[in-house]
């Protein structure tokens, strides 16, 4: 995963400055000359990144510390904003009665990303409904109509029938009492003469509030000809840009909405229809540099929990006995994939490496862990230290399992209480740093 490695190679760069013993220009630009190697490895336009490196090593030299910070602090709190800088704000689309127009060329993950974006809007408590204006590719009408029915999302199309102009004004007048509409249009494999005018066609009978170009996050630096190509046709209001959770460079598709003075509006980040986030650049650039993201954290939880089921000030402590392990465990797989929950909070920021066992935990295993639970002692649970090996023992037969089950869950734990300690002071402490940029 590029995105992923950037990020990873970024934290990697800043860990630099926190353990360097002072901050000098050889220092910075040290650091600089890792962030601009991270950078173009995941195709960010190399005229963006010289122009970021040279305004942080510029800002660096000549501007004041901030009271209330040290020059560490100061360092990172300039490499991420100039990092938002190169994505620019985001493209807000309001959570009201709407219509939405999704464009894009074929194989880009348009048909997906208008489920995802249905679902988005139903989440929110709107009722989403989707016409299927795609009559060009195979399968269109098919693979749509399957998503939204697996959402249970009011979807319109007219299977076999090539005039996709007299389909969008049918539909509209079929889902009219809808909240938010979301056209689905075709796409090509390059930006052909008929599909513009198809394109044009449709946006004069919809009237839509919004035109999303969705991009395939691999696309490197020609995201930059389409997006100019679609604007120039009907103009564009946001890019969603998909497939950011596999081996995508993404840093192309993203530096491309940069220079067409676009911006981005949603981003793809998994295969299930909730793995759509609405984007926030700040947001963004703070998981990147593993500060976390609190706030969406949050937003996750109140969408799928129950206000008592998730003690963030438990996690935040890093207080952690098996039964509180347990408990939180149970909580955030209800909230989705581990790995994308966990990296939500500020663990990989300044040196709390996340191991790649702590986000292999399925429902299966938790059933497992819970039978291995059952056969322990209070005692035990509250303090797992006590557990040797004729303890194993009795677990294994008491729960019917075996002792190396028994051993998985108690090296799971010591895996989790170290990760969630990183939470809690030490030389870096990522909660005050997040404070003090205003997070």
């Amino acid at each position: 995963m590029v995105m992923e490695k950037l990020g990873s190679s970024l934290q990697d760069a800043l860990k630099k400055l926190v353990k360097s013993g002072r901050i000098d220009e050889h220092t910075v630009n040290e650091v600089v000359k890792d962030i601009q190697r991270a950078m173009l490895q995941a195709d960010v336009n190399v005229k963006l990144v010289m122009k970021m490196s040279n305004h942080i090593k510029e800002r660096a030299m000549k501007e004041d510390v901030p009271s209330g910070m040290n020059p560490r602090e100061h360092v990172i709190r300039i490499v991420y904003q100039e990092l938002i800088n190169i994505i620019g704000k985001g493209t807000d689309i309001p959570l009201k009665p709407q219509k939405i127009m999704m464009i894009g060329l074929q194989g880009s993950g348009k048909t997906t990303t208008t489920s995802k974006l249905a679902r988005y809007f139903q989440r929110k408590g709107l009722r989403p409904a989707v016409i299927c204006a795609d009559t060009f590719r195979p399968g269109a009408y098919q693979q749509l109509n399957t998503l939204c029915g697996k959402l249970n999302v009011t979807f319109y199309g007219e299977e076999g029938n090539p005039d996709a102009v007299g389909i969008v004004e049918r539909g509209l007048k079929e889902v009219e009492k809808y909240d938010v509409i979301i056209i689905d249009t075709a796409g090509r494999h390059s930006l052909e003469k008929d599909l513009i005018e198809e394109m044009e066609q449709i946006h004069a009978i919809a009237h839509p509030d919004y035109k999303l170009l969705v991009l395939d996050g691999a696309i490197g630096q020609q995201a930059s000809e389409q997006a100019r190509a679609f604007n120039d046709s009907i103009g564009i209001s946001g890019v969603v840009i998909s497939k950011l959770d596999g081996t995508a460079k993404g840093g192309g598709a993203i530096s491309a909405v940069s220079e067409t003075n676009s911006s981005i509006a949603f981003i793809g980040v998994g295969e299930t229809p909730d793995d759509l986030e609405k984007f926030e650049p700040d947001r963004f650039i703070s998981k990147l540099l593993g500060m976390g993201d609190i706030k969406g954290l949050i937003e996750k939880a109140q969408e799928n929990l129950m206000e008592e089921e998730l003690d963030m000030e438990a996690m935040m402590r890093g207080r952690f006995t098996l039964k509180d392990m347990y408990k939180q465990l149970e909580t955030l797989n209800k909230m989705g994939p581990m790995k994308q929950i966990m990296q939500m909070l500020p663990l990989g920021g300044m040196g709390v490496k996340v191991p790649e066992e702590a986000y292999q935990v399925t429902g299966e295993k938790l059933t497992r862990y819970r039978v291995v639970m059952d056969s322990m002692t209070e005692e035990e649970m509250l303090n797992p230290r006590l557990i040797g090996s004729a303890r194993i023992k009795r677990i294994s037969i008491g729960s019917g399992c075996s002792p190396d089950d028994v051993r998985e869950l108690l090296k799971y734990y010591k895996t989790m209480q170290n990760t969630m300690k990183g939470l809690r002071g030490g030389k870096f402490n990522m909660q005050k740093m997040m404070k003090k940029f205003g997070m």
